[in-house]
């Protein structure tokens, strides 16, 4: 069994995750979002999918980015018709 780095659980169905030269050991999805995504700068929240990054600084989505003062930020929508 493997001990989650971030609960501490020894649990029979850890993962591993390999991200820049270093393995990490989760016992769910949750410790390993807790452990490795960031937060945005703006609104505090993980940034669980894409975020946005403008000068180096990482958020959750344009608007933060734009509440933030960057520029030239756009979400991407698909619209129908």
């Amino acid at each position: 069994m493997a001990r989650c780095e971030v609960c501490g659980n020894d649990y029979d169905m850890a993962f591993e995750v390999h991200a820049q030269g270093q393995v990490h050991v989760f016992d769910s999805f949750e410790c390993a979002i807790t452990k490795m995504a960031p937060n945005c700068e703006h609104c505090g929240c993980r940034i669980v999918g894409h975020g946005v990054e403008a000068d180096g600084h990482w958020y959750c989505c344009a608007h933060c980015a734009r509440e933030e003062g960057a520029t030239g930020i756009v979400d991407r929508v698909e619209t129908r018709v």
